[in-house]
């Protein structure tokens, strides 16, 4: 995991990769808590029956299942010391390529964009996270991540 010391250390990785999270697995179990929360019980995500003659031979996650890992990925990938807090401010241009199929391994890559100060003290960063599937040449996601940090 990287570690930075400051803000101004982190605007020197601007237009860098940061790294490479763990993998992570994800379960039919996952796969089935997210469509209980979330109320989306597409057969594609959850018969395992059905899915099995569907297009893609097995359930796949919900495409937001695998985005909703961007901030547990980014955790455990590159940390700013010296913050007071920091936010998550939304995504840009999230696309999904590959299908998730259950009981796949996932691990993100982020590369820092953009550092810009913002109003109040902070500073709004800007990361292209690519979501990619153990074994497979294409990402399961690509987005720009954006999140706000507060220096302390």
């Amino acid at each position: 995991m990287l570690t930075l010391n400051s803000v101004d250390e982190l605007i020197s990785y601007i237009g860098k990769e940061t790294g490479k999270s763990p993998w992570v697995k994800i379960t039919q179990e996952k796969i089935n808590e997210f469509a209980k929360s979330t109320q989306d019980f597409q057969w594609i995500h959850v018969d395992e029956e059905k899915a099995k003659n569907g297009p893609f031979g097995s359930t796949i996650a919900h495409g937001f299942l695998t985005l909703s890992l961007a901030p547990w990925m980014s955790y455990n990938t590159y940390e700013v010391k010296n913050l007071a807090h920091s936010l998550n401010y939304g995504v840009d241009k999230v696309r999904f390529i590959s299908p998730v199929k259950a009981d796949s391994n996932l691990r993100g890559t982020f590369k820092l964009l953009e550092v810009n100060p913002t109003k109040g003290g902070g500073y709004k960063i800007k990361n292209q996270l690519t979501i990619e599937i153990e074994g497979q040449d294409k990402p399961a996601c690509i987005a720009e991540t954006l999140g706000v940090i507060y220096p302390s």
